[in-house]
Formats: structure tokens, sequence, C-alpha cells
């Protein structure tokens, strides 16, 4: 799609701008504003720029679009610089104080900080003041991923005082925070000037970081390279070590593998002079390299050496040195599993499994535990040890739970978390209104002979002091607004799981009951027989237990498996056939897991299973038009009416549950996916009393 972006009060093209397609791809507007991307109907266009807030667009069609902004007043110089009479010492405390608490308490940081300011009062702090205040905040900011307000202080910091090392600060800001573009912008800028080594390495790998994220991966290693440079001259051997892992990194993922096995080589050798913490991340990277590209062996070496740093680590451990999230036994002892799976070694994958649940569970890492438990539970099926995979999988759902419940206490923390951090950056720019307040009344006092002149300029203070807590109460609205809504897609995402760890159980338990029938009426091979073709079918719906869609022919397939494992055990019961349109991609189609197995499930037990007579299902899928397909679930069998009939107490709970849970599944996935499908369920003749059969239609459209 084409388009571009243009100022609106002066209709003029904004170059430079960033334009994402999430997922996609990324470009910017060029010098007369304009841009073309790659896009899909229904993909959201985001609108990115320092200069104004940031657009959203939902691509309906391939028209030209033209996106007008106005842009937002820069950040100007607040504070002048007076003479302070007294109170630096105890600004310079309350400093100290605040990057104490940084990374332990952000509120208690935040607080030290606004103390610091007023302490100044009633004076006015000076610009070095100034500056150190705010890049304090931004630091805050920035170490809880709070990227929007770090950009915001790390500006007025620099308003104060024009620093490089804030400099660099500001553009880190701006890459975490997705402005690609103006992170460039700012690094660029720096290359220019004189530079010492230490920031020019730093310069140089925020220039590798920011190309590496939007995938220009040449651009990227280059500037990984020049870093590596002066870091070599400097003989700066940690800094060595870890753009010689963002080189290896950036050349795996540009396809050179031979460059990356040899960068993930030297760092290696180089790890072994290191700290513990950063020998581990450095074999833990490489690990995952050759995890890439199928080397297991290596893998399962180098992640049996970290799993001895880290347990250096845990027994001396350094609150000043931050940790990666993958650095615990935990998830080291998964992640070892898992390469022997890869290589079909499950014996020597279970016990790196169960030490895996063992060091979770102690750490109370629900995520990892509930991944081990599954993983195990599948090994278990797949070596035939069904009694253990069940127990696992039993415990998997539990974990699946009480991952849901602590999520939903994560979200709403974060939400109290992020509206208390903005109430207290609030009440700095309040003390930094009332200074400005004071300095106009101090010039008021000394400024006699110009009274009418200074009395406007206080007006003119008091309505720029509203102005701008207006604009704050507007951010924080608009930043409350923002959290409730990456909430709400937590929630529906959490919601989804529980639903399908619930439809999960419910499917295994019925077919499971299927062999049992077969057990007790002697029919040993007609058992096995149905448990291979139920192991497949377990296979596929397991593979695909984590995604809310899934490619059309993979339904099929499953959908296919399922009904002849049904006719296998009802054969006396009723035919059935399954008719696919030609014309259908069904690659291009996405559709839920496991949405049509409920609906044919309750077809065959309570419609065709109850008929006398021998009935027949007729399953169909045809295009009705370039973007819908149309599936109908037809059965002959005794009709709604009389299966409610017939059932038991107990049976109608179970149904509606069921039913339910698919009923929640579609309404939260059209609310998600902008009504991608529509499902109705009838009688074949709704005015006869006869046996008449049911018919459920199913819409499903391209996103």
């Amino acid at each position: 799609m084409k388009g571009e972006v243009k100022e609106a009060k002066a209709n003029t093209p904004i170059p430079r701008v960033n334009i994402e397609i999430t997922g996609r791809g990324y470009t910017t507007t060029n010098v007369d504003g304009r841009f073309e991307i790659s896009a899909a109907i229904g993909d959201q266009l985001i609108v990115r720029s320092d200069d104004f807030q940031t657009v959203y667009h939902t691509v309906s069609n391939q028209d030209f679009i033209e996106i007008h902004v106005e842009k937002e007043q820069k950040v100007s110089e607040r504070y002048s610089n007076a003479q302070k009479k007294t109170t630096a010492s105890d600004f310079k405390r309350y400093l100290d104080s605040a990057r104490t608490s940084l990374k332990k308490d952000a509120r208690n940081s935040i607080e030290y900080v606004t103390r610091g300011f007023e302490s100044l009062q009633p004076n006015v702090p000076n610009a070095s003041q100034n500056s150190e205040g705010f890049e304090l905040l931004g630091d805050i900011n920035a170490y809880w991923d709070l990227y929007d307000l770090a950009i915001d202080n790390y500006k007025r910091s620099l308003s104060a005082q024009n620093k490089i090392s804030v400099q660099i600060k500001l553009a880190s800001a701006f890459r975490n925070n997705k402005n690609f573009q103006e992170s460039i912008d700012q690094l660029q800028q720096l290359v220019k000037r004189t530079l010492q080594p230490i920031q020019k390495i730093d310069v140089f790998e925020g220039l590798g970081d920011t190309y590496l994220a939007i995938n220009e991966y040449d651009n990227s290693i280059s500037y990984y390279q020049k870093a590596l440079s002066t870091a070599k001259e400097q003989n700066l051997s940690p800094r060595v070590n870890g753009l010689t892992v963002k080189l290896g990194e950036a050349s795996a993922k540009s396809g050179d593998v031979s460059r990356a096995t040899s960068y993930f080589g030297s760092s290696l050798e180089q790890a072994e002079q290191e700290t513990p913490n950063i020998a581990a991340e450095t074999k833990n990277k490489a690990a995952d390299f050759y995890n890439a590209n199928r080397n297991f062996d290596e893998e399962i070496r180098l992640r049996e050496e970290a799993l001895e740093d880290i347990e250096d680590l845990e027994r001396t451990p350094s609150p000043e040195e931050p940790r990666d999230e993958d650095l615990t036994s935990q998830r080291q002892n998964y992640k070892i599993a898992n390469a022997f799976i890869l290589k079909n070694e499950y014996a020597k994958a279970i016990p790196y499994l169960e030490k895996s649940i063992s060091e979770a569970s102690k750490d109370e890492d629900l995520v990892v535990e509930k991944d081990a438990t599954r993983k195990l539970s599948e090994i278990y099926r797949d070596i035939g040890n069904y009694d253990k995979a069940s127990e696992s999988y039993a415990r998997y759902v539990d974990l699946v739970d009480e991952l849901y419940i602590q999520k939903e206490q994560e979200l709403s923390q974060a939400a109290r978390f992020n509206k208390e951090i903005a109430l207290k950056q609030n009440r700095i720019a309040s003390l930094e209104n009332e200074r400005e307040l004071n300095e106009s009344r101090y010039r008021l006092a000394t400024e006699n002979q110009a009274l009418i002149q200074k009395n406007n300029r206080v007006q003119q203070w008091i309505i720029g002091s509203l102005v701008l807590v207006a604009l704050l109460l507007l951010y924080a609205a608009y930043t409350q607004y923002r959290s409730i809504r990456k909430q709400k897609l937590a929630n529906n995402q959490l919601a989804l799981k529980s639903l399908r760890s619930q439809m999960n159980p419910h499917f295994i338990f019925n077919a499971l009951n299927s062999v049992n029938g077969f057990i007790a009426s002697n029919d040993e091979r007609a058992a096995n027989q149905y448990l291979s073709e139920f192991s497949q079918l377990m296979r596929n719906v397991l593979e695909n237990s984590d995604e809310d869609f899934i490619p059309l022919v993979k339904e099929v397939e499953l959908l296919q498996l399922y009904v002849k494992l049904e006719h296998f055990r009802f054969k006396n019961k009723f035919d059935y056939t399954i008719e696919i349109d030609d014309a259908i991609s069904q690659g291009e189609f996405m559709i839920p897991p496991m949405l049509l197995q409920p609906y044919v499930e309750n077809a065959v037990w309570h419609g065709l299973r109850y008929k006398k007579e021998k009935g027949a299902l007729c399953i169909s899928f045809q295009l009705q038009s370039k973007n819908t397909v149309k599936i109908t679930i037809e059965d002959n069998g005794i009709g709604r009416k009389q299966s409610k009939a017939l059932k038991t107490e107990h049976q109608k709970k179970q149904r509606s549950k069921g039913m339910g849970n698919i009923s929640k599944r579609i309404s939260i996935l059209n609310e998600m996916y902008s009504d991608r499908m529509d499902v109705t369920v009838s009688d074949l003749d709704p005015d006869s009393e006869e046996e008449t059969g049911t018919l459920v239609t199913v819409l499903i459209r391209k996103k």
C-alpha cells in the first residue's frame, strides 16, 4: 500500500516518519512524506514519530491514504540559571538515595527525586541540577520499561544541559519505544562529534542494535564491527565478548551460518576468562544458535557448562550485576531436555525435565513448570506410559489455571504501578510549575518600574502552567487508556488458553472412554488400532494447542482423523462423507484449532448414536466467496428435541459447559480479530416432530 504523512495545519509533508506493519515490515517516509509498504487487508498500520502522537490505521483496501497529524511542541528550557542560596547538598543526598533504590523500588526512587527538587524550593534549580535530576528520572523509567516517560525526562535533561551520555540514553529509549528512526538520527549526530572511546563504543553498538531491530543486517554487522574494533583497542574484554556475541546473532539472522559459527566460537573462548554471569550468558546465546542449526550435541554441552556457571552465580549472587531471565537452572534443564527430545532420546530427556519442574516449583516459576510438565506428559505418551502421561497432563492443566490467576494478579499490579508512577511524575511537574511561578514573583519584586508588564507576565505563566497541567492530565488519561487496552488483550489471551485447557481434557477423556468400551468387549485388536489412531490425533491436537488460529488444511486433517475414530467405534450407526471444494486454498484460510470437532462429536454422540436405523453424517467445505469458506455439518440423527429429552441432568450440564466454551472462544476471537467467523446451529426441519437431524453452519473469513 502507498500513502503520505502531512502536517495538518500547514499541509506540508513530514519526512523520516516511522511506518510499521506489525510482523510484516518497516519503512520511513521520504522527503516528500510518502511511503510504500507491504500489507494485507485487516493489518494495523502504525505511524510513529517523536513530533506527534502515534497514529493507528486498520488497512481496509489498496487505496492511497493521506495521514494528517498535528505536531506537538518541542520540550523547551524551563528554568533560568538563577543562583541558588541553599540546599544544594540536600539535593545531591536525595539523588544518591534515588540511585540506590532505582533497581529495587521505582516508587521510592522517584519519591527521592521529588524530595530533591522540593529541597531546592523556593529557589530555582540551576541547569546542572535540572539536568541531573531529569536524567535520573529517565534512568528510573528506562529500567522499569516506561520508555515513553524516559524519553520525555531525557529531553528535559538535555534542555538544561546538552550531555553526550544523556543523548546516548535518549537514543536507547527511542529504540526500546520502537521510534527507530529517531534513535538512528540521534546516534548518527553523535558519530560526527568528538567522542571518548567508551562513548564511541556505545554509539556504534546502539546503531547496530537499532538496525538489527529493523532487520537491516548489513548495517547492523558493520556498526557492531566498528564497536568491536574500538573495544579491542581499549582492551575492554567484557565489551569485546558482548559485541562478539551480537555479531554472531546478527550473522545468524542474516543467514551467514559460517560467519556466525566463527563469532560464537571466538566469544566462547573469551568467555572462559570472564565472570560466571558473562560466561553463562555467552554459552546460552551460543547454545540457542546451535539449537537453531540442529547441532544438538554442541547445544547440550554448552548448556551443561552454563549450568555450572549458574550454580556459581546462585551460590554468590550479585545484586548489582543484571541477570538474563534464561540464566536459571530450570530454564537450562528444560532446554537440555528439549534438545534430547529433538534427538529422539526420550529416556535422557526425562531426568532433566523432572529437575526443571522441581527447580521451577521451588523458585515459583510457573511458566517453566507448566511447559516442562506438558513436555513430560508428551514423552510418557510417546513411549506408551499412559498412566504417567495422564498424571503429568492433569498437573499441567492445574498449572495452566494457576498461571492464569497469577497473570491476572500481575496485570492488576502493573496497572496500579503505572498509575502510581504517573501520579508521582505529575507531582514533579507541579513542583516545576511552582518554581516557575516563584521565579515570576521574584522578578516582579525586583522590577517595580515595569509593574503592568510584569503582571501580564504572571498571567502568561499561570496560563502556561494551566495548559501544562491540562496536557499532563490528557497524557495520564492516554497512558491509562493504553494500559487498559493492553490488559484487556492479555486477559483475552489468557481466557483463550484457559478455555483450550478445559476443552482438551474433555475431549481426551471422551476418547479414552471409547478405548474402555473396546477393552470391556475383549476386542484387544480393535483397542490397539484405536489407540494408535488416537495417539496420532492427540499429537496433532497438542501441537496446535497453543495457537489461536491454524491453517484450514490442519483442521481438516484433524477432523478426518477424529471422524474416522468415531466411525471405527460406531460403524453400525452411521456412514460419513467429507466433501472439500477444490477451489479452496486450504493454506490461506485460518481457523481456531478444535473448532469443528465438538459439533461433530455432538452429531455422533447425541444424534446418530440413538437413531434406530443407520444414519448419515455429511461434512462439507464450500468456497462461498474469495474471502469466505462455508462449512456445514449435517446429520440425520434424532434431532435436538429428542436428544434433549433422552439426556440425564449430568449430561445436560456437561453439554452446556462444552458448547459454552466454544461460544466463549468464538466471541473472544471475533473481538480480538474483527469478526473472523460465524456459527449457527439449527434443526433440518424445525416444524417437524419426527427425527429430522441437525445442521451446523460455520463461516470463516480471511483476515
